[in-house]
């Protein structure tokens, strides 16, 4: 395998300056720079990425740990991530925790033995959870996506899901209902937790009092919303309407609807959250709160990069805004 010792001699300079071609650390010449890439190409060399990250202290690798989920909100923030560490000329390594703590702990491991330069962590499994392996890495910057509190340092990137509960909720008042239910996450996740405060603030602003018939809490999987449609039928008397704390409940409690013979919207009216990509091609398109993933992904990057290169203190906290979706999920009782 050729060295830059190889291309030096060939191409008749110094070994230095085939370093600086090739790594772009200082001007050369356009002559001098043409005589050493020709050398190289001649001599078929290939730069190694472990010597050069050895020596500049960087893989320009970001590692991304990510929940295990059918809810394609995940994949669509992943695909914000991969795109813009390509556009930035980073790597990706994207590790799944398959909803395993041993795994979860595993594979931050792995990724920081890999020598990533900054980790951006997906995963809602770590909310609240002591990881004595940020003990000994407290040094790489971490971006945390979408969580609560960790113990550990990092920026945050949150969505304002109070509000979006709060809008999901005020939407189907403005539409005349008055007798709604809401089938949430997981209560002991903080997402589901603030969107169900948003919702029950709504309610109390408008002085309609809440059912605790039709609360019904779940897992933010399809089977999640199916199965609380099924406790919702069996005990009886529907209300008029429905928030899904999230599309993919939506989702299972429509089809469980449909199976009843009870028609969205007409019979029962549904918004969701998230606003994933397949929402608006339901039957019927679903009326849902809007979260940026994409940009979600892109910004926890930018911030991440931004940590990496200027190895400032971590603890900033951004927070991006919700947006009301309206499609035919709704029926306006006015």
């Amino acid at each position: 395998m050729a060295s830059m010792k190889d291309i030096a001699k060939l191409a008749e300079v110094s070994t230095s300056t085939v370093s600086h071609v090739i790594n772009q650390t200082r001007y050369v010449s356009e002559e001098i720079t043409a005589r050493v890439q020709q050398a190289a190409k001649e001599l078929n060399y290939s730069p190694s990425a472990l010597a050069r990250s050895l020596k500049m202290n960087r893989t320009r690798t970001i590692g991304l740990l990510v929940t295990t989920s059918t809810n394609p909100f995940f994949g669509e923030v992943v695909k914000g991530v991969e795109r813009h560490c390509y556009e930035q000329d980073y790597n990706l390594i994207l590790c799944n925790t398959e909803g395993d703590e041993a795994r979860m702990k595993a594979s931050i491991n792995t990724l920081l033995e890999k020598r990533v330069d900054g980790l951006l962590l997906l995963c809602s499994t770590l909310e609240g959870k002591y990881l004595d392996v940020f003990d000994r890495y407290q040094d790489i910057p971490t971006v945390v996506m979408d969580w609560g509190e960790t113990h550990f340092p990092s920026d945050k990137i949150k969505d304002n899901s109070e509000f979006g509960g709060y809008m999901a909720a005020k939407h189907l008042i403005e539409n005349g209902h008055r007798e709604i239910g809401c089938i949430t996450g997981p209560l002991d996740r903080h997402q589901a937790q603030i969107r169900f405060a948003g919702f029950k603030r709504a309610l109390q602003e408008e002085g309609i009092s809440m059912e605790e018939k039709w609360i019904i809490p779940s897992n933010f999987e399809c089977d999640g919303g199916y199965d609380a449609f099924n406790t919702l039928y069996e005990r009886g008397e529907l209300p008029s309407a429905i928030f899904a704390c999230n599309d993919m409940m939506a989702m299972g409690l429509i089809n469980a609807a449909s199976e009843k013979g009870v028609k969205v919207p007409e019979d029962l009216s549904v918004i969701g959250y998230d606003d994933v990509y397949i929402a608006k091609f339901m039957v019927p398109p679903l009326t849902t709160i809007h979260q940026p993933k994409f940009r979600l992904g892109k910004k926890a990057v930018d911030i991440l990069l931004n940590r990496i290169e200027k190895r400032v203190e971590q603890g900033k906290q951004i927070q991006l805004e919700p947006a009301l979706m309206v499609r035919n999920s709704v029926k306006s009782l006015n």
